[in-house]
This record gives structure tokens, C-alpha cells and sequence, in this order.
């Protein structure tokens, strides 16, 4: 065969090898074009965020269909809880105001077990109050404070042996190494210790000072307005921060030293993202009980009498009584305002109770501590109960507890206000300013 016959055979044997290669390779090019158009695109696709996985077809079904339904728990608004308070804890009692015995302790304990009064942790109780989960209808609370060693060498084993949950009030610079952290003082490693058993631990300030007043004991001076503002962000957030920072957790509750606060410090404290502040004044917490002044009983080994009257008012029912009603004091008005300080010891009490509607006037009740039932006056058309103390107040704190009956209904608030002791009839020993551990 001719070479230029040969070439031109061998080229059309190639072309038509390739053929149905390339009429397939088009069929299939046309389909997924068809596919493509038939598919709906939106106009602009949104760039995949950072981090975020691009939902599927069954992903975007899920989210256009109705939510399921979530149900808040119905929590029990009749619960009561009693907070107590300790410090330190030592054989032979020097100062009663911040002292007990171990043995009077573990007394204590065994009674709140052996009544059926149930201890639960802060966090427990704080759920409840969101409306986030149930307590026993009479439980109590174990807080300590300060932060000594006593409260890791004798308070915990006690408190492990009923299994008692507890927290711990601490003020940084009374730790070991602190500006008042001497030998008797609680370290960062058992804190840390208590911290990985469960123990709850929260603020009690950087220095333990009254924080309504604008003196720096630690720097001895006065402090300007400036100054104060400073020191009290240093006093109520810096102290959170360094726990949290130190121990790795999340601080949420703040107990003012000596009880001594105004809304001042409360507003500080809640920019700081503390939910809950407690104060020294006792009183049975309810689920209405504002988490701005959460009152507890501070146990001192020469006043055995709180923690009785405290388990006293809590009692151990379960059920029975008349539901009643609670009222917060800040829609009351009252006078003294709930956590202030006044400075006679014969102060006029009283309250605008037209936020708890129409009053019965024959139902109006007021109770003083100390006192007993008092001979209020009510005033049905301004709605202002009050009374007039004549015989002088000889606590450093005074509780009211007021009631009354709306629509046939128990309603009852509580507030509890404190006293200048050098307004007090009778002298108490001063809450002593914080002192290194010895």
C-alpha cells in the first residue's frame, strides 16, 4: 500500500475509536447541566462561618419544623431555708463572736439530722430560686468564713462524716501569704484540695472591711471618692477574679463583711456578676426572698440561742399548713429599709402594703424580734402600717416579720434591719477588725 493510502487509513480508524468516547462524555456533560439547573441555588450562598459545620438537607428540615416544647420544672414555692454562719473552730474560745467549739459543732450537725432538716449546697439553692429545680420543703445551709485553717483541719472531716455539702465565704488577703494570712490561715493548696471534693468557694472580699466606709485600714488613709471607687472595685471584683483565677472555678455569691452594705455596694456586686449576696441577718429564706440581701444565722459559741430559735423557725413540717403568700420588701417601702442601719435603738417601723391589694385591717400583724406582737396602727385608707418602738431594741440587728390576709389569702414579708451598737441598750462586743492568723 501506498505510504499516503496507509496514513490517511490510520487516521480514520483513530477518529472513529474516539467517537463514541466523546458522544458519551457529552450525553453525560448535558445531564449534570439539566441536574444543576433543576436544583434550586440561592441567589447569593452565604460563606461558611469559622468553626460552623454547613447543615444537611435533614439538618434544615429539623430546624424549619416546630421546636419541641421545653417544660420549666414546677418547683415547690412553699420551701423555706435557713443559711447558718461559722468561723473558726478551736477548743478554747477567746472570742466568742467568731468562735465555737468542734464538739459544739458536730452537736449542731447531728441536731439538723436527727430534726430531718435536710443541708443542701448554695448552687442547689440557688437553682431552686431561678425556678430550675426542687429543694426539700425545710433544708438548711452550712457556709464558713474567712478562710482558716481550722475550717480544713476540723470543721471538714466533721462536716464529710454527715456528708454535708458546705461553701466557703473567703476574703483573699486573709489567705496564707496574704496582707492577713499568718500561721492560722487556710492555704491556696487546701483550698484547691476542698475545691476538687466538691467544697463550693466564694467571696467574702479582698480585705474584710466595712465597705460603706471610704478608709483604707490596710493603707491607713482616707480615701477620696476616686480612691473609694477603686478600692471597692478592688474589695468586690477583684477579690472574685483572683479566686477564679487561682482555683480555675466560677465565683457567683458574695458575703459582705460584718453585713455591712448599701445599694451602692449591692449595684457594685451585681456588675460584678455575683447572683447572690448574703448578709448576717438571720431570717428563714423563702423562694420571693431577694438575692440582693440573703440574711443568715451567724453562730457564736456564747449565743447558743440562734442556732435554736434559727432551727425553731424553720421546724421540720413537710406539709399541712395554710399556703402563704410571699411579698418582697422592696415593693413595701419599708422604713427601716431591709439591710440598713439606723442609729437609735427606738426606731419607727412601718410599711406601705398596697402592693399586696385590698387588706383585710383586721389581719394586719406585725412582729418585732426581741418584742414579740406589737401594737401596730393601720391606716386602711393610705394602706401604711406602723409602729412606733417605745422599749429599746438590745440586738445589733432587729427582724420584722409582717402579715396580713388579702382576698381571704395569708400574705407575709420579712425584712431585717441592723442597730449602732452605741445605740443598743446594752453594750455587745465589736466585730473585731480582721487581725493577721497568728
Amino acid at each position: 500500500m501506498r505510504p499516503e493510502l496507509k496514513a490517511f487509513t490510520s487516521i480514520m480508524l483513530t477518529r472513529s475509536a474516539l467517537l463514541p468516547l466523546l458522544l458519551a462524555f457529552s450525553v453525560s456533560t448535558c445531564k449534570k447541566h439539566e441536574n444543576i439547573a433543576a436544583s434550586p441555588q440561592p441567589p447569593n450562598p452565604t460563606p461558611k462561618a469559622f468553626g460552623v459545620a454547613t447543615a444537611s438537607p435533614s439538618t434544615n428540615a429539623a430546624a424549619n419544623s416546630p421546636a419541641p416544647k421545653t417544660t420549666k420544672p414546677v418547683v415547690d414555692q412553699t420551701a423555706q431555708a435557713i443559711v447558718f454562719g461559722y468561723h473558726r473552730f478551736v477548743n478554747n474560745v477567746r472570742h466568742p463572736d467568731t468562735e465555737i467549739t468542734p464538739a459544739a459543732f458536730e452537736a449542731q450537725m447531728a441536731e439538723l439530722k436527727n430534726r430531718g432538716i435536710t443541708v443542701i449546697g448554695m448552687q442547689d439553692f440557688l437553682a431552686w430560686k431561678r425556678g430550675e429545680k426542687n429543694i426539700p420543703p425545710r433544708c438548711a445551709i452550712i457556709t464558713i468564713d474567712d478562710g482558716w485553717k481550722s475550717q480544713y483541719e476540723v470543721a471538714w472531716p466533721i462536716l464529710k462524716k454527715y456528708g454535708y455539702p458546705f461553701t466557703m465565704f473567703i476574703y483573699t488577703e486573709g489567705v496564707r501569704g496574704g496582707h492577713f494570712g499568718g500561721g492560722e490561715a487556710i492555704t491556696w493548696e487546701q483550698l484547691a484540695e476542698m475545691r476538687d471534693a466538691g467544697i463550693d468557694i466564694e467571696a467574702h472580699s479582698a480585705t474584710h472591711q466595712d465597705l460603706r466606709k471610704p478608709y483604707d485600714k490596710v493603707a491607713r488613709k482616707r480615701l477620696s471618692p476616686p480612691e473609694y471607687e477603686q478600692w471597692l472595685q478592688n474589695e468586690i471584683v477583684g477579690c472574685k477574679q483572683l479566686l477564679e483565677q487561682r482555683l480555675g472555678i466560677k465565683v457567683n455569691c458574695f458575703a459582705v463583711p460584718y453585713g455591712f452594705y448599701n445599694e451602692h455596694i449591692k449595684e457594685v456586686a451585681r456588675n460584678a456578676g455575683y447572683e447572690a449576696i448574703f448578709t448576717v441577718y438571720g431570717q428563714p429564706l423563702t423562694y420571693n426572698a431577694p438575692l440582693n440581701s440573703l440574711g443568715r444565722y451567724m453562730i457564736e459559741a456564747n449565743k447558743p440561742k440562734v442556732f435554736a430559735d434559727a432551727v425553731k423557725m424553720i421546724g421540720t413540717s413537710t406539709g399541712g399548713a395554710a399556703a402563704v403568700a410571699e411579698v418582697a420588701t422592696t415593693n413595701l417601702a419599708t422604713q427601716p429599709a431591709d439591710g440598713e442601719t439606723v442609729r437609735t435603738a427606738l426606731p419607727l417601723i412601718r410599711a406601705n402594703l398596697s402592693a399586696m391589694g385590698p387588706v383585710d385591717p383586721g389581719s394586719v400583724q406585725l412582729r418585732v424580734s426581741g418584742l414579740g406582737l406589737v401594737p401596730a396602727s393601720f391606716d386602711a385608707k393610705t394602706q401604711i402600717v406602723s409602729y412606733q418602738v417605745t422599749q429599746k431594741l438590745r440586738e445589733k440587728t432587729c427582724t420584722v416579720i409582717l402579715s396580713a390576709k388579702s382576698s381571704g389569702k395569708k400574705i407575709e414579708t420579712h425584712w431585717t434591719f441592723g442597730i449602732e451598737e452605741t445605740a443598743a441598750a446594752t453594750s455587745t462586743s465589736p466585730t473585731p477588725t480582721p487581725t493577721p492568723k497568728k
